[in-house]
């Protein structure tokens, strides 16, 4: 268990550090004219990931939740590929990586790295994260409820996102009328 414990607390550093990087392009972002949008997504968004780390923890703990190695090892491969692919994201977006929605109006949608294949690559990473971190230590509760509630976030957060990027790419005082005729 105490490894475990470990492996999640390197997961909650991971977070941190992309806080980290996420404000450090926030400030890039905004110094070049971003918009911020879905504001009201981003704080049950910041609980309901904060709300994993302990939950893990906590149900493997209190729910006496066994290490099953056949289970639990291909788990932590998915759960490295998952970081893989985050850092994957991080690295092709640079600077316009964040954990807001932040949008550089005029700034074409990046096509390459794993952009190349998905929309959204990040919240694949989440996804598989969501449910492989809770079942390493067999804690399915926890790894079905946080589907579930990052199921309806995502719906809110894609959408909001898709808005935004659209908006950005849109010319400038756009009427929908050929203002040459």
């Amino acid at each position: 268990m105490i490894w475990y414990v470990l492996l999640v607390a390197v997961v909650a550093a991971e977070r941190i550090a992309e806080l980290v990087v996420a404000r450090r392009n926030e400030r890039w972002s905004m110094a070049r004219g971003a918009t911020v949008a879905g504001q009201g997504h981003y704080p049950p968004m910041v609980a309901l990931h904060t709300g994993l780390l302990a939950a893990c923890v906590a149900e493997a703990w209190l729910g006496g939740r066994p290490f099953l190695p056949e289970l639990g090892w291909p788990m932590v491969a998915v759960l490295l590929a998952a970081q893989g692919l985050r850092w994957w994201c991080i690295g092709t977006l640079g600077p316009r990586w964040n954990t807001r929605v932040i949008v550089v109006p005029g700034l074409p949608l990046v096509q390459g790295g794993p952009y190349r294949w998905l929309r959204h690559p990040n919240y694949v990473a989440v996804v598989a994260e969501g449910v492989a971190l809770p079942l390493v230590h067999t804690a399915w509760v926890t790894a079905v409820a946080f589907t579930v509630l990052n199921a309806a976030l995502l719906t809110v957060r894609i959408r909001c996102e898709n808005q935004a990027l659209t908006a950005a790419a849109a010319p400038p005082f756009a009427t929908g009328r050929d203002l040459t005729a």
